[in-house]
């Protein structure tokens, strides 16, 4: 396991512990839920590697009370600690009954996720969408607050658009209504992911709450996590794509060595065969294409785009492994590697 210390780099308060309600947090970096990444696997490896906090992928509330495959899938904590779920939808009713399912199952924190800016996840007036109406979206709070007796976080953006920043009105509210910790994404929905996150206007949601505050949005490097905290106020930060192909990253910002190029290709490799074991090895080769290419691009760029592509696109298992595997501990001739490795 990659988990010395070389605390002389990093800023001391993202290594320090927390809580949130009763539960314990060994540090203040949090991997940010994300769909089609965080699954099981990639939050085993985020867990083990430093992260003080994983989360899961967004799990639909209807769906999971309807006892859907994927919803379920989604679901599994494999006995990671703490188990943080979130939960999308937008009737209380199905949060609501969600959250006791989930609290049934093991999970140790609750997260609303209002921050989604996804169409298909707007299009059903989730995620980000909910932030339009604040009075409907307390009332999905205060149903999930009440179903369950665990602690229950938040997650938003600023606000919809430019013209209605009301994440601060949204945070005071979703306090009073028994929610532990709020996350901010510095970005209004209709900017998505575009231009950078506005760290400086997480600081309103600051000024008004006194739970505990995650500030997110571009942070990739420790001078981005120092700075994040700095100019919002936040009490610690999430990391979300910063952290694609290269699961071992929030441990990285609160304090562990990163691994050298030989761990890097240990890492991936097996990530890739915790993947296939997890999905089934047709359905994991598929899901984990994308989670090769992040890897590609950033440990072996040399490798050409064909040769990256025969990688990605084989549906054999024992080939992919073999060229990945040999990409990655040299990143650079993939003919040459493959000879060695053999």
């Amino acid at each position: 396991m990659v988990c010395l210390k070389d605390n002389h780099l990093f800023p001391s308060e993202l290594a320090a512990p927390f809580s949130i309600g009763p539960v314990p947090i060994r540090n203040r970096v949090i991997l940010a839920p994300m769909s089609g990444v965080t699954d099981l696997p990639f939050r085993q490896l985020a867990l083990r590697y430093g992260a003080g906090l994983v989360v899961t992928e967004m799990v639909a509330s209807r769906e999971l009370v309807q006892d859907t495959a994927e919803s379920w899938a989604r679901l599994r904590s494999a006995g990671l600690k703490p188990h943080m779920v979130q939960l999308a939808g937008r009737e209380p009713h199905w949060m609501a009954e969600a959250a006791k399912i989930a609290a049934d199952n093991g999970a140790d924190i609750i997260d609303i996720n209002m921050g989604c800016p996804a169409k298909k996840v707007i299009g059903g007036y989730s995620g980000s969408a909910l932030m339009r109406d604040p009075d409907h979206a307390l009332s999905l709070i205060e149903a999930t607050v009440k179903a369950v007796d665990i602690p229950v976080t938040l997650k938003m953006r600023l606000g919809w658009d430019e013209n209605s920043i009301n994440a601060p009105h949204i945070a005071r509210r979703a306090e009073e209504a028994g929610i532990k910790l709020v996350t901010i994404h510095g970005r209004t929905r209709m900017q998505f992911y575009e231009g950078r996150a506005d760290w400086d206007a997480i600081r309103a949601v600051r000024d008004v709450v006194s739970i505990p505050l995650v500030a997110n949005g571009d942070v990739d490097t420790p001078e981005d996590a120092r700075e994040i905290l700095r100019r919002s106020g936040a009490d610690a930060v999430m990391v979300g794509r910063g952290c694609q192909g290269r699961p071992w990253h929030a441990g990285v910002l609160a304090g562990h060595r990163h691994p050298d190029r030989s761990e890097i290709a240990d890492i991936a490799l097996e990530h890739y065969q915790m993947m296939l074991a997890f999905y089934g090895e047709a359905v994991g080769i598929r899901h984990a294409r994308k989670h090769l290419g992040w890897y590609l691009d950033r440990y072996a760029p040399i490798v050409t785009g064909a040769e990256k592509a025969g990688i990605v696109t084989s549906k054999d298992s024992r080939e992919v492994a073999a060229l990945f595997h040999a990409a990655l501990q040299t990143g650079s001739d993939l003919g040459q590697s493959v000879q060695e490795a053999a």
